[in-house]
């Protein structure tokens, strides 16, 4: 996400996801922030290349940007990166001073390549006799393994030389194109390598390059001079080792370590064994449920103290971070594949819940992180430091996932630990979310250097009225405020739950009157939908928009105005058949190109979907799955980030966003939370029960789903034209054959058999 990426982003801030080349991601391993330890490689799929031939590789916070030879070229945002800082800023092979001819990349890997190329004829010759591979592993630096073979009659001759460099560059310093020389940058040949380090103040960086074949070692490049046997090869590999702080960095590939018993190769293998396994005679749902599988165990990463708290990143290559609202909803679309997902972020983002009030990071006691960064450049991170928490909706979306991972009935004793960290959220959504005490919840970044937008559209122009003026903070979004409704209500049962019935009432109490003002308030009765936001003014921001459809899914909308909502977002206004676009194509601001006014986005797709469904619109539902499933198959079998906004009947395949991530976390965790929508599988495990009715489009019977994770047990669910079956439920939960209906109630009565269509 260079500097030409940001642009053509048309002024969107720095910190928004969009991946160079289509780039695979992996691991985040070793951000420090706030007492943040080492995090560790949890698996994933394999990278991709593209049309401007670039390669990417990534496994966490290390991945490598080059060509498609193999080579990384100085000046054009290529690299091996770690933790933030660019290790590798020139990598590039020659024979007898000639670049090597690419002929073909495979990518069995994320973090694997094999870059398969020859050394070019000798002059007055048709063929070359010369096989050059380079197979290259990422991972805490990296190890890259270079054969040439001679496939001639003759014993060959040749040089071979390495060139390599480090700038040290940051993260964000390469991404903006703002790359500075850096004085001081020291290098060393050795014996068998190079060695480069920097030092800044208390921080220093440092790299070695060691290699087989006693190499002869100058400043910044390797040679050797093999002759090679006709039919014969020469090997050689070569190890990039970075140091943070006069630490190097664990390798992952140690010297002659078969490939397959590394650590990256047995964490995706252990993933693969343990998703669920979804089988429909559509073969592209099929392949694209299993690259969205395949792509999430990719993002998970793991805190090296507490291995048993596995979180999500954001995307890659250059998002491979927690970011908390990309992390808390991933992990709840996640919960069928891998409910401790959902706690290991929850506690990992307890862990770093805001203590104090810093205008700059955008901390208050309480609040939920925005992201966290790492490297030597932060002071271009947002907020200038490791950690910014300008999000508005990240904290009431932690309270509402811990009250989903209970429903989940997974581990108890973790998820009640929460409840402080909880009770904390909610304390800073009464107090510094509610700026002006009139139940509604709205943001206002504390200086000129945070988010302009801090819900979900957080381009600067993401929030406008139907003229296409901007709205003026204060900002209250409607979706925030059904994500609020939610987290009351979730606090409202853990207390029930607990038997403190004063406490349950209180909340219960609160989320009763914030939707009752929200419909009073929001609702734009001769438009028939509800506003986007309100702002400073407290005027509704009357722009149409897919916001509205996260209200569904929260439960806060009123039940009378639910039709008339799903009318408003499956029009031809908005819906398009790819998808529901993010701003109606009526509005001031409609742009079917931008990033947030017009475009396509899965995750918000997905949740518009399970709001229509919970509320009983389930023809409305299924058309928008089965619009994104076909999306899908022609974006080439796995969904990006986001896509544009042109209508079906315009373009026959979706028109790609030119800076689009993918894979990206949210965007793969849609296909699964769209199949559990479309199954209508609710569990609530502490209550003793699991309602199931599926409600699948016949293209896709017969459907099975086998290994889904519930409690400690297996279920399965197999789904035909003539009925369903539910087989694997845990002791003692009974299975109720119908969807929960209704969904939503103004005041949720007590947690008793009696009542279960009141349990919010």
């Amino acid at each position: 996400m260079g500097d030409a990426q940001g642009a053509e982003r048309a002024g969107a801030h720095q910190h928004r996801r969009a991946c160079v080349d289509n780039g695979a991601f992996r691991q985040w391993t070793a951000m420090e922030v706030h007492g943040l330890s080492d995090w560790a490689y949890g698996g994933g799929p394999p990278p991709s290349t593209t049309a401007t031939g670039t390669v990417t590789l990534v496994e966490g916070v290390t991945f490598c940007i080059s060509g498609q030879v193999g080579d990384i070229h100085a000046g054009d945002g290529q690299g091996l990166f770690f933790r933030d800082t660019r290790f590798l800023s020139r990598w590039e092979l020659d024979i007898d001073r000639v670049p090597v001819e690419p002929l073909a990349v495979h990518c069995p890997a994320p973090y694997a390549a094999t870059f398969i190329g020859r050394r070019p004829p000798r002059h007055g010759l048709a063929d070359s006799t010369l096989l050059v591979v380079r197979r290259r592993y990422v991972g805490n630096g990296m190890r890259e393994d270079i054969t040439i073979r001679n496939l001639g009659r003759e014993s060959v001759a040749v040089r071979v030389t390495l060139s390599a460099y480090t700038d040290f560059a940051g993260l964000f310093e390469v991404k903006q194109g703002r790359v500075h020389h850096r004085e001081g940058i020291e290098s060393t040949a050795g014996v068998d390598g190079l060695w480069m380090s920097y030092q800044a103040g208390s921080d220093a960086r440092a790299v070695t390059v060691a290699a087989s074949g006693e190499p002869i070692t100058t400043t910044g490049r390797l040679v050797w001079q093999p002759v090679i046997a006709p039919r014969a090869e020469w090997v050689v590999s070569v190890q990039v080792v970075p140091s943070i702080d006069g630490r190097d960095v664990p390798t992952s590939y140690s010297p002659g370590q078969p490939i397959e018993q590394t650590r990256p190769a047995e964490a995706l293998a252990a993933w693969r064994a343990h998703t669920p396994a979804i089988s429909t005679p559509d073969e592209p749902l099929t392949r694209l449920l299993a690259t969205s599988a395949g792509d999430l165990g990719g993002l998970r990463i793991f805190d090296t103290d507490h291995p048993d708290r596995p979180v999500i990143a954001a995307g890659a290559p250059w998002f491979m971070t927690l970011f908390g609202r990309d992390a808390l909803l991933t992990s709840w679309m996640l919960l069928p594949l891998d409910a401790s997902l959902a706690l290991g972020t929850l506690q990992t983002l307890a862990r770093l819940q805001g203590k104090t009030v810093e205008p700059r990071t955008e901390e208050e006691p309480g609040r939920i992180l925005h992201e966290v960064r790492s490297g030597l450049d932060t002071k271009l991170a947002l907020g200038g430091g490791n950690a910014y928490y300008g999000s508005i909706d990240s904290t009431p979306l932690f309270v509402m996932l811990l009250g989903e991972l209970r429903r989940w009935g997974l581990a108890g004793g973790d998820v009640k630990a929460l409840l402080p960290h909880a009770d904390q959220a909610l304390e800073w959504i009464e107090r510094y979310g509610d700026r002006d005490g009139d139940g509604f919840v709205e943001y206002q970044r504390a200086t000129d250097s945070g988010l302009p937008n801090q819900g979900w559209k957080d381009s600067f122009d993401g929030i406008s009225f139907a003229s296409g003026q901007l709205a003026e903070p204060p900002i209250a979004l409607a979706e925030v405020q059904g994500y609020v409704y939610a987290a009351y209500l979730a606090r409202a049962h853990f207390a029930r739950g607990d038997g403190d019935e004063d406490l349950a009432q209180h909340w219960a109490a609160k989320a009763a009157d914030l939707k009752r003002a929200f419909n009073e308030t929001f609702w734009l009765p001769d438009r028939g939908y509800y506003a986007l936001a309100l702002d400073a003014a407290k005027r509704p921001v009357d722009a149409l928009a897919s916001n509205m459809g996260h209200c569904l899914w929260t439960g806060i909308v009123d039940e009378d105005k639910a039709t008339s909502v799903a009318d408003r977002l499956l029009s031809p206004d908005m819906f398009t058949g790819f998808g529901v676009r993010t701003l109606a194509a009526s509005m001031g601001a409609y742009n079917p190109m931008s990033y947030h006014n017009g475009s396509i986005w899965p995750h918000d797709n997905a949740i518009v979907a399970a709001g229509l469904m919970r509320y009983g619109c389930v023809d409305a539902a299924q058309r928008v799955a089965t619009a994104l499933f076909d999306a899908a198959e022609h974006l080439g079998g796995q969904l990006p980030e986001l896509f544009c906004g042109f209508d079906r009947t315009e373009f026959a395949d979706p028109v790609p966003y030119p800076t689009a991530c993918s894979p990206q976390a949210w965007a793969a965790a849609s296909p699964q939370f769209l199949m559990r929508t479309l199954l209508r599988f609710d569990p609530w495990i502490p209550f003793g029960r699991v309602w199931c009715a599926p409600a699948v489009p016949d293209r896709y019977l017969p459907l099975r789903v086998q290994s889904l994770r519930l409690a400690g047990a297996e279920v399965t669910i197999d789904v035909g034209r003539d009925g369903w079956s539910l087989s694997g439920l845990p002791e003692g939960i009974e299975l109720v054959r119908a969807p929960r209906q209704p969904l939503t109630a103004a005041t949720p009565t007590p947690l008793t058999k009696e009542h279960p269509k009141n349990l919010g």
